[in-house]
């Protein structure tokens, strides 16, 4: 009688703990993520007038024409100047502008806040403006920030 309820036991056992296996669909029952993507392109001078900074924005392989926000932020390695979030203006094909007038030499960040249908990445990206100082080039070689976010710098 022990015997049969040993193996009764280890069988019902086997039939619980078969239940609890997952369905092999199991994750298209959840919703599936579809992050945001910027590529931001630097113009070669900042003098206001010249060409602006653009931010390309992709999700799912397809351009985001209208963004739920797209803000740049700019700051200067060396603490000395700090820009605080401004909105970009939607040039359309998924193209986002900023102009930005930087006169002094140096290294600077940008840092560009997006999102969209409930994706939000804030990619930041190092780039100069005329020479970097030797404090700068070591700088941007010891202590560039964790960058977060898919994008690149064209010239």
């Amino acid at each position: 009688m022990k015997t049969t309820f040993k193996y009764l036991s280890i069988l019902f056992l086997c039939t619980l703990l078969g239940a609890c296996a997952p369905k092999e669909d199991a994750a298209e029952l959840y919703q599936q993520e579809s992050p945001l993507q910027a590529d931001i392109t630097m113009p070669d001078e900042f003098s206001g007038s010249g060409d602006p900074i653009k931010i390309e924005l992709t999700q799912d392989g397809k351009t985001v024409d209208d963004a739920d926000f797209v803000h740049v932020e700019i700051w200067k390695g060396d603490g000395s100047f700090h820009d605080g979030m401004e909105e970009t203006e939607n040039a359309g094909d998924g193209i986002y502008t900023f102009n930005k007038n930087l006169t002094e030499d140096g290294l600077y960040y940008i840092k560009v806040h997006a999102g969209n249908n409930g994706s939000t990445i804030m990619p930041t990206l190092p780039f100069a403006v005329g020479e970097l100082s030797k404090a700068d080039v070591e700088a941007l070689n010891d202590h560039a920030p964790a960058e977060s976010g898919d994008h690149s710098q064209h010239h």
